[in-house]
């Protein structure tokens, strides 16, 4: 168990010290995607679903979730973010909403978690939103698909 970072050589997991990791300029994109009925497609595009503007309220969900990563993750770091982007972008081919969110900081430790934690939020945000018209919705395809810098360097998803 000591190969993992999260756990010490008796196997309990703990916060990894990063004071002696090198500060780099880091960034990562994470992307996801909720599915759902065409005619809720519709109301979310044409703005008339009754709780509001469901893109915008995600948009900032996932803003301020990303900014609150640390308090969701027991093990994650509290970070000074740069940069938080939350985009939703409607998709009538799979009917449904696909997000990405790409996050920035300066630091000792990587922002995967803050990119992850912001789709995962934004689009229960949406289904939150929304469940009174399609219960049916699924979340799904949360990944990463960027991260660049630190000690790892450049991982790029296929």
């Amino acid at each position: 168990m000591s190969d993992l970072t999260h756990f010490d050589a008796k196997g309990a997991a703990h916060m990894v010290d990063v004071s002696e990791k090198q500060i780099t300029s880091r960034v990562a994109i994470a992307k996801g995607f909720i599915s759902m009925q065409p005619d809720t497609l519709t109301l979310i595009t044409e703005g008339r679903a009754k709780k509001g503007d469901v893109l915008s309220v995600a948009r900032l969900a996932g803003i301020m979730a990303a900014k609150k990563t640390h308090d969701l993750i027991p093990l994650c770091h509290p970070l000074a973010l740069s940069k938080v982007a939350v985009d939703l972008m409607p998709n009538e081919t799979r009917c449904g909403i696909n997000l990405e969110a790409t996050v920035k900081n300066t630091g000792q430790t990587g922002v995967e978690m803050e990119a992850l934690t912001a789709i995962s939020i934004a689009a229960l945000t949406v289904y939150d939103m929304i469940k009174a018209v399609d219960k049916t919705m699924v979340i799904s395809d949360i990944r990463l698909v960027l991260k660049d810098g630190g000690k790892s360097g450049l991982f790029e998803a296929e």
